[in-house]
């Protein structure tokens, strides 16, 4: 299994940015994106179904990040607007082989394969 993350990269405050994830030989029934800042804990920021058709956001980017997925290329992409610099982490897309329920869909320990990370730099 193989997941890898594209498309970092560094912006200026208010900017935007879109992320995608190649997955591949599987069908993961969660997938999602989450981040590392230097010096703090890994955060969840965002989830989606398999089919699409339910998608999850952390509060911290809620109505400025948008999780989508392309069931025909096996891509999962975050499109990410009016960026801030304490948006600036390692991004990493993960996978979960089953389908996990939205009030444990934030927790690390519910997914099952991390990809190698993305770098997104958001400048003041």
């Amino acid at each position: 299994v193989q997941l890898q993350a594209f498309w970092g990269g560094l912006v200026q405050a208010g900017g935007s940015l879109r992320l995608s994830c190649a997955a591949s030989e599987r069908t993961f029934l969660t997938m999602g994106w989450c981040r590392q800042a230097p010096g703090k804990e890994r955060e969840w920021v965002s989830a989606i179904r398999s089919s699409g058709s339910s998608t999850h956001y952390a509060d911290s980017v809620k109505g400025r990040f948008t999780i989508s997925k392309d069931n025909v290329k096996d891509t999962m992409y975050l499109q990410m607007h009016s960026l801030k610099p304490e948006d600036t982490a390692v991004y990493y897309c993960e996978a979960g082989e089953r389908r996990i329920i939205v009030s444990a869909i934030d927790r690390a320990d519910r997914y099952n394969y991390w990809g190698q990370g993305t770098q997104v730099t958001v400048s003041s």
